[in-house]
């Protein structure tokens, strides 16, 4: 234990977890901008009447009036402070706690990179990223002559990102993404791009990329702990990143993941970069000790519960029988990234059992478009909706009791449709829970995918 404090404890130059504090920074300020300007805030969130919760977040509610408004303005200048380096570790706690609070508002919302924030920011509250290139480390005068951090605040982040990226791999190596789907179907609606559209439409490209992507992160991730090929990976990683970017507009993930990427280099890369630039020699100096010191052991408890929380959590859905993909039972906190497509249709029936009066709803009615995707394919969210509209019948119309059923038609990466959850059981008797797996979910169609 002594020889691995000390090895945590080892002295690195804090460039690199600095840049990283930057980019961080940078990308969340630009995502708080968008929210702004595309008018997100209002129509994610104070449009719809009803927003779909997570288990044991359904007190989440959103502020009153324009209290929403200034919260997105508050994770701004939370943003500029992290980026800038302000009080750092003050504005990266107040930082997560208020993104989660907007991540927890609507489960509709669910994106695999507003976890991976969440993920990255509760792990930087724990880091020394404001020691170096920040306004603390200029104001504060202990500061200046700490040139160095210890080891364990950069190999933890390195962790990190190799557990995302290992799992970005694993999670592919399923019967679907082998045989091409569903990259087949996002690529048959880009077809019509010019130049590049006949080009990704083929099934070449399609079985190369499908198949690519997963030696990219089960062996090039490894490879990127190697010094001798941590370059070309990168470079690999980067055209990888880009090209989702711009053929799948997934907001700021792919920028994200190079920027965490790049923390597989020497933690002094920047200052080695800069000299390059500058086309004068480089001359890495000895560190000092840094003033932080070993890692105590409570620390190391923290860390590494932290850790095995991001290894065990992907795996949850072992327990549970069935295609995750189908049932969605452990499918979210598990870096499971555009590996599926749904289609669905749904009907909900809405049942007064004392008159037998019977009314047919059409969800497009009550919930945004985005929404009502969701609740056609998603059986937690199905459930949600269904005791929504319970609620609304005991409470708006004056009804004593309800039941509520639904007839959900649903098409896993271009499967012929079928029935998603039993169309006899009434969803209000149905206890929202995490376990026992949920039996009202019908088993999936045995067909191959793509196959009608």
């Amino acid at each position: 234990m002594s020889r691995i404090k000390a090895w945590l404890a080892a002295p690195v130059d804090p460039a690199s977890l600095a840049v990283f504090r930057i980019s961080f920074g940078l990308l969340l300020i630009w995502d708080v901008f968008r929210y702004f300007l595309a008018g997100w805030i209002e129509r994610y969130y104070l449009t719809p009447p009803f927003l779909f919760k997570y288990y044991g977040f359904e007190w989440v509610q959103p502020w009153p009036g324009d209290g929403l408004y200034w919260h997105f303005g508050v994770l701004g200048v939370l943003s500029v402070m992290i980026t800038i380096g302000l009080y750092y570790r003050l504005a990266m706690i107040a930082f997560t706690a208020a993104f989660s609070y907007i991540y927890f508002l609507d489960q509709a919302r669910y994106l695999n990179h507003f976890y991976l924030v969440i993920v990255i920011a509760m792990l930087m509250c724990l880091l020394p990223a404001g020691r170096a290139w920040s306004v603390d480390a200029r104001l504060r005068d202990s500061w200046r002559g700490d040139a160095s951090i210890p080891r364990w605040s950069v190999a933890s982040m390195v962790l990190l990102f190799e557990v995302v990226l290992i799992y970005a791999g694993l999670v592919k190596v399923n019967p679907d993404w082998l045989a091409g789907q569903p990259l087949r179907l996002w690529f048959s609606d880009r077809a019509q791009w010019a130049v590049v559209g006949p080009f990704i439409a083929g099934d070449w490209a399609i079985y190369a990329a499908s198949w690519g992507s997963i030696v990219l992160h089960l062996i090039g991730a490894p490879l990127l702990l190697w010094k001798r090929t941590r370059l070309a990976v990168f470079c690999v990683y980067a055209c990888f990143h880009i090209t989702n970017a711009i053929v799948f507009s997934i907001g700021i993930f792919p920028w994200l993941t190079i920027a965490g990427t790049l923390m597989f280099f020497s933690p002094d890369w920047p200052k080695q970069l800069w000299a390059r630039l500058r086309r004068i020699p480089y001359q890495p100096v000895t560190l000092p000790a840094p003033a932080i010191g070993a890692p105590s052991t409570l620390l190391l408890i923290v860390l590494a519960l932290f850790m095995a929380w991001q290894i065990l959590m992907p795996l949850r859905h072992y327990l549970y029988p069935g295609n995750v993909a189908w049932t969605e039972e452990g499918h979210r906190f598990a870096w499971r990234m555009k590996l599926r497509t749904k289609r669905g249709h749904a009907r909900y029936e809405v049942t007064d059992p004392e008159t037998g009066r019977k009314w047919h709803i059409d969800p497009g009615d009550y919930l945004s478009r985005r929404q009502e995707r969701y609740a056609s394919t998603r059986p937690d969210m199905i459930l949600q909706f269904a005791k929504e509209l319970e609620r609304i019948w005991r409470e708006e119309k004056g009804y004593a009791d309800v039941e509520v059923r639904a007839r959900v038609w649903c098409a896993l990466n271009g499967r012929r449709p079928a029935l998603l959850i039993d169309p006899s059981v009434d969803l209000t008797q149905i206890k929202r829970e995490l376990w026992p797996p949920a039996d009202w979910i019908l088993p999936m169609p045995q067909t191959k995918p793509g196959q009608k």
